[in-house]
């Protein structure tokens, strides 16, 4: 419901700034100038991004579906299972809902919202079997919740691809800055949510996930910070960021290999599903990024940046990145709104500027907090979310300022 109003609210807000324009400052033309940008969005959303889109997806989707039955999702469920098992204390060990959610976090982390979407209404519906006060969100279903909406993604094969369409000279080089700032909203929505929940963080399995993962990120962002300039950070990530996913590539193929499964029909099988994705998010690109345009043709979005700038200006901080926060609060209402913002981030100021790359690395940061609370919870009935909104939004602030700062580290 909230996207239905501000979708409406761009091109009335749009409307309401031109007219004034028109009456107050004379601008004549301003009425032609965002007609003309609405034809030209539409125009872009579909020829230039939804239909390019298609062979970039048809490659990854098949690849993807080809690490699927070579065992990835079972293999990285094995892998977190024990961490998981101590976060949801209220959860029995042999419940079906452990089995759902390390599934579920699995496919996410992979980039798998095909397969992720369905173990994640599944284990909400498990969790519901163990909650008592079923229209309320029990502690299960909170922390749940706030991982969810942190959106862990080791591989940000969407904004990839992306970039890879609108030109971007090396498409993976947001690969590593995303990870690292994911992890930030991620840890912060686990250590919040425990703290308020009392769960022990000091448990060695709990204490060393969170410890050892964050060591590795330290770790990583100390060695760039202080034997690398700026041009070899950016080396080093475009080579371990392409290293690595064609690592990934090899690794499924072997996998695929060893359990006996016909690699090329299991490609072939996933690829299906790239233009059919392409195709379903036409009316969502067109609809969004026309909307952006009414407002940035209208002035509305000049205007928005502006004051952000002025504000940081005033606090002595940097101004360079307030071109990329229009994603980032876009990111928790609506995941094709954020989408359509990157894209018109990285259309308006370069697809490799820095304000193009932090765009890309902020949708990467986190999901769509609200969506997905009301998907999850109205999948249950649940009507009362407690304080999930608040832990979901904090994690996502924590992903926002994380962003920004592996932006500047890498690119600024």
């Amino acid at each position: 419901m909230a996207l239905n109003y501000i979708w409406t609210g761009f091109f009335l807000v749009g409307f309401i700034a031109a007219l004034a324009q028109w009456l107050f400052l004379g601008d004549s033309e301003i009425f032609k100038r965002i007609i003309d940008g609405t034809f030209s969005s539409a125009k872009m959303a579909v020829m230039d991004i939804a239909l390019p889109l298609a062979g970039v997806m048809t490659l990854w989707l098949g690849i993807m579906n080809v690490g699927e039955k070579a065992g990835a999702i079972k293999l990285f469920a094995r892998v977190i299972a024990p961490f998981f098992s101590r976060i949801f204390p209220g959860v029995p060990k042999d419940h079906p809902a452990n089995g759902h959610m390390v599934m579920n976090f699995s496919a996410n982390m992979l980039g798998l919202d095909n397969a992720a979407t369905p173990f994640g209404l599944k284990a909400m519906e498990s969790l519901q079997s163990l909650n008592p006060s079923k229209d309320e969100a029990s502690d299960a279903q909170i922390m749940f919740l706030v991982i969810q909406t942190s959106g862990l993604t080791i591989i940000p094969l969407a904004i990839m691809a992306q970039r890879a369409i609108l030109g971007a000279a090396n498409p993976a080089d947001i690969f590593i800055p995303t990870l690292i700032a994911t992890y930030c909203s991620t840890m912060t929505g686990i250590i919040a949510v425990s703290l308020r929940q009392r769960i022990n963080l000091l448990h060695p399995a709990v204490f060393g996930w969170i410890g050892g993962l964050t060591a590795l990120i330290g770790l990583l962002v100390w060695y760039f910070t202080v034997f690398l300039d700026k041009a070899q950070i950016q080396l080093v990530s475009v080579v371990a960021a392409n290293l690595i996913l064609f690592s990934v590539i090899a690794a499924f193929m072997v996998g695929a290999l060893a359990k006996k499964v016909n690699v090329f029909e299991a490609f072939i099988e996933g690829a299906k599903g790239g233009i059919e994705t392409s195709l379903r998010i036409i009316p969502y690109l067109v609809g969004m990024l026309v909307a952006i345009s009414v407002v940035r043709n209208s002035g509305i979005l000049g205007w928005i940046v502006s004051g952000f700038a002025w504000i940081f200006t005033a606090l002595g901080l940097p101004t360079d990145f307030v071109g990329a926060l229009p994603t980032a609060l876009m990111k928790p209402l609506s995941g094709s709104g954020s989408r359509a913002m990157m894209i018109d981030a990285m259309t308006t100021y370069g697809v490799d500027s820095f304000v193009g790359r932090l765009a890309s690395i902020l949708q990467g940061a986190a999901d769509t907090t609200f969506y997905i609370i009301a998907l999850y919870f109205g999948s249950v009935g649940i009507r009362k979310s407690r304080y999930a909104i608040g832990y979901g939004l904090l994690a996502d602030l924590a992903g926002v300022i994380g962003a920004i700062f592996v932006a500047y580290l890498f690119f600024g």
